[in-house]
């Protein structure tokens, strides 16, 4: 099913290609994709501070071609007001998180039936580069 219009959430720290393949497969979906970009305050409340500023991450998803519109300061927990006022029909997440954190941060729209889940990226994420990163300056490589 192609939908008109979708919209997608994400920290996007260090993008990385997890992040473009599922920016790739929520686009497939749609004609037009919009990206929400959440603060770092707010992705500290509940993970590690970003390494990169939200406006260095909103710079480097605007430059991603799978991107059609970004915004910024997005809402841990979209509404279906939210979704309305963006003109988008659902929101697209990984299918990583369990069934209680989709609830927290989706019950209204799980409940709509305006959440689609996109397949997750195993074999990267964010903390791992760090780690590797970390890794690499303890012994010296890098």
């Amino acid at each position: 099913m192609t939908y008109r219009c979708l919209y997608a959430d994400i920290v996007g720290d260090l993008f990385h290609h997890g992040h473009v393949r599922f920016l790739k497969q929520a686009r497939a979906l749609c004609d037009r994709l919009i990206v929400g970009v959440h603060n770092d305050a707010d992705v500290s409340a509940y993970k590690r501070t970003p390494v990169l500023t939200m406006a260095e991450r909103i710079a480097v998803i605007e430059g991603c071609r799978h991107a059609d519109a970004v915004v910024a300061d997005a809402p841990l927990s979209p509404s279906a007001a939210f979704l309305d006022a963006l003109g988008a029909e659902k929101v697209v997440h990984g299918d990583d998180l369990s069934p209680e954190m989709l609830d927290y941060h989706y019950a209204e729209l799980r409940k709509l039936g305006r959440l689609v889940l996109v397949a997750y990226t195993p074999s990267i994420a964010t903390t791992d580069i760090i780690r590797r990163i970390g890794g690499r300056l303890a012994n010296g490589t890098l």
